[in-house]
């Protein structure tokens, strides 16, 4: 964590090295940003379904399923971030996985 921080201060000091190096573009394009590192605080989310491996197993992939039966606009965002917060929380062994939408 000390190097979040190191980069952290480097960056809000210098944010034109982010443009230079990074994207190799003029370190003048850093005058239309602002940097920030804001908290992002977490939903609590379900997941309509999920068939995970039994021990033994782990070398098959993790099925996410999710119903999806009236428009949303946001359902994307919120579906892949389900997913990304359970491997996230649970650390999984399996290595592939496929999300599935039944919709209506």
């Amino acid at each position: 964590m000390k190097t979040d921080i190191l980069f952290y201060e480097l960056i809000q000091e210098f944010p034109q090295i982010f443009f230079e190096v990074i994207l190799g573009r003029s370190g003048k394009d850093s005058g239309a940003y602002e940097f920030r590192a804001p908290e992002i605080k977490q939903p609590s989310f379900r997941l309509d379904g999920l068939f995970a491996t039994r021990a033994g197993f782990e070398s098959e992939p993790l099925y996410f399923l999710e119903f999806q039966t009236y428009a949303d606009d946001e359902f994307y965002d919120r579906f892949f971030a389900e997913i990304f917060l359970y491997f996230r929380q649970y650390r999984p062994p399996n290595k592939d996985w496929y999300g599935i939408v039944v919709y209506d």
